[in-house]
């Protein structure tokens, strides 16, 4: 899979694989199709799952291929949620989760973060940057659990990814990088005010409908 993981193009002295850019387009594809409400949201982020483990696999980059690995899974699950609700005719309940799902996916958060984290610790191949990798892996896994259950907080995980993303990337010399994180946070900006207004016109009786989208 050397093609894969030779360098595309660079810019602002930053060299891009072509896996990083697929995936990173993929990823912005999936964002605006989660933003339409699309199921086809998921099998985009489960390819570039695929995409970055084809990359990788058999090469030096077990964590790599590890993470993308549960987000590939994770986003079967979405996918196999959104589908459900789609043969049984409903339409994704969009809503802001209640106060102990909130607190659940903020346990589950911080609790996944050190596990990883300290995971990567135990094993320095996994990560060159253990608390940060964990974090923004962490995060994106938090964001595609309540995107699955059609919860506004989806988009509030993505931000809070992206406030450490950005900034960190910019000052550590990955200036493209840091600009896909930036046109992440645009694109997560507009979708939590779609999904936002949303829920003010969704009936209070769709809390309970089969969740699923339409495409």
């Amino acid at each position: 899979m050397s093609a894969l993981t030779s360098v595309a193009f660079t810019a602002f002295g930053e060299q891009v694989k072509w896996a990083d850019m697929i995936g990173n387009l993929l990823g912005l594809a999936a964002l605006a199709l989660g933003w339409r409400r699309s199921v086809l949201s998921w099998p985009v982020q489960l390819l570039a799952g695929a995409v970055l483990v084809a990359a990788f696999l058999g090469g030096q980059a077990p964590g790599m291929v590890g993470k993308q690995l549960v987000v590939i899974v994770t986003a079967a699950w979405g996918w196999a949620q959104w589908q459900r609700g789609r043969r049984d005719g409903g339409t994704l309940a969009v809503r802001f989760a209640s106060w102990r799902e909130r607190a659940l996916l903020v346990a589950g958060a911080a609790l996944g973060t050190a596990a990883v984290a300290g995971l990567f610790m135990a094993f320095p191949k996994l990560s060159w940057a253990p608390w940060l990798d964990a974090y923004i892996f962490v995060g994106t896994l938090t964001a595609m659990v309540a995107q699955a259950r059609g919860r506004v907080e989806f988009w509030f995980a993505w931000i809070a990814v992206d406030l450490i993303g950005v900034p960190y990337s910019y000052t550590h010399g990955y200036v493209f990088s840091a600009l896909t994180f930036a046109i992440y946070f645009v694109l997560v900006l507009l979708g939590l005010r779609t999904w936002w207004l949303s829920t003010r016109t969704a009936r209070p009786s769709t809390a309970n409908v089969p969740q699923g989208v339409t495409a």
